[in-house]
């Protein structure tokens, strides 16, 4: 689909569809400024009587009303549920906030549920989407950089739990990914940032000529440049798309997908979750993964250094939060990587690949201190 580019109350500019193919579904993501208010972008969703808009009140400040009219014009009523905004918040309660307005007011198997926000917001509609009646439609509207490049892709939905990230949910696809691009202006520089850790991780696993592009253009990317960031938004879900398209549930390639987040996961559990932000952990979980898989010798110590001061120049941390060796470890042992006991790592295996992996402890323990800060300067990243 290729939604004119001047209908709407918001005229998109530009609009590119990027399509998701797995065994039993396919959908397009779309990427463009201005298609919340563009009704061709919203046409051929599974009708019904009932949306459901999910979001939070900040973001639904800026973009519900837009967002409300829109569905207006394709479904006889649209409601709301707001959740309290933050990675803290992604649990069980506010899951349950969904599911407590979906029952008071009716809504069956034919109701789509819209996910407006960033990854919180997407993965708890997801899950609840996936599970409420056994399942009903639902369309991620991602209106963060990392959601937009990452978690609004590839049908992974979940809440977190106490002793470990993204542990309860499921595989759920969903009918359309949304990339409004304007929704970028209002990112505040910090989310821009931790987006932009989820996009450099495309580079050293699949893409080098992307990592070069990246570095030439960061600069843009920081100060909110709409080309470059239409480009670093589309070739970061062609390639998600294309390992999520050859293994939708993980069972082996998309795993390669996690680069840097079985450390990074450990960080934002270890240090509670909303004092770091995801991607600013999987920055510093991306840079001590990178020396691992140098440490091991499968790349050479310079493209781990590379890495590191892109993630620098990024303004994203690559120093880990101290915690006794004993909690990463604990901590990394219930990834979701893990199997029969054993740690698995997502190791760059040679410039543009990865594989996943296990390693020695006493390695993997001499990297972690090596990226570990002095306690005196153990406040989250500004």
């Amino acid at each position: 689909m290729q939604p004119s580019v001047h209908e709407g109350t918001q005229a998109a500019t530009t609009c590119d569809a990027v399509q998701v193919l797995t065994p039993g579904h396919h959908y397009d993501i779309l990427i463009g400024a201005g298609l919340l208010g563009s009704a061709p972008a919203w046409q051929d969703l599974p009708r019904a009587v009932h949306a459901v808009v999910v979001s939070n009140p900040t973001v639904h400040g800026h973009y519900g009303q837009t967002l409300q009219r829109a569905l207006m014009a394709r479904y006889a009523k649209v409601s709301t549920v707001l959740l309290p905004d933050g990675e803290q918040h992604k649990n069980w309660t506010s899951l349950n906030l969904i599911f407590d307005h979906l029952l008071s007011t009716g809504c069956d198997r034919r109701t789509v549920l819209f996910a407006l926000g960033g990854g919180v917001v997407g993965d708890i509609t997801g899950f609840a989407a996936a599970t409420y009646m056994r399942g009903v439609p639902f369309v991620q509207v991602p209106t963060t950089l990392l959601a937009q490049v990452d978690s609004s892709v590839g049908g992974k939905t979940a809440i977190n739990h106490p002793l470990g990230k993204n542990m309860v949910g499921a595989f759920y696809q969903p009918q359309r990914v949304l990339c409004d691009l304007a929704t970028l202006d209002t990112l505040p520089d910090r989310e821009l940032r931790a987006g932009l850790a989820e996009v450099i991780k495309y580079g050293p696993i699949a893409d080098m000529a992307f990592l070069d592009w990246i570095e030439s253009q960061l600069d843009a990317l920081l100060s909110r440049d709409r080309q470059a960031l239409a480009h670093a938004v589309r070739r970061s879900c062609e390639i998600k798309a294309l390992v999520v398209g050859q293994d939708e549930r993980e069972s082996g390639l998309r795993a390669i997908l996690n680069f840097g987040h079985t450390f990074g996961h450990a960080i934002e559990t270890g240090m509670g979750y909303g004092q770091w932000l995801h991607g600013e952990a999987v920055a510093c979980g991306m840079v001590i993964a990178a020396d691992l898989s140098a440490e091991l010798g499968l790349i050479d110590h310079s493209l781990a250094t590379r890495l590191r001061q892109l993630i620098e120049r990024a303004g994203l941390p690559t120093q880990a939060p101290p915690m006794p060796m004993a909690q990463w470890f604990e901590l990394m042992a219930v990834d979701k990587k893990a199997a029969d006991g054993d740690i698995r790592y997502v190791l760059l295996s040679a410039p543009g690949q990865a594989r996943m992996q296990a390693a020695p402890a006493d390695v993997v323990e001499r990297v972690i201190w090596r990226h570990t800060r002095d306690p005196a300067t153990a406040a989250p990243p500004a």
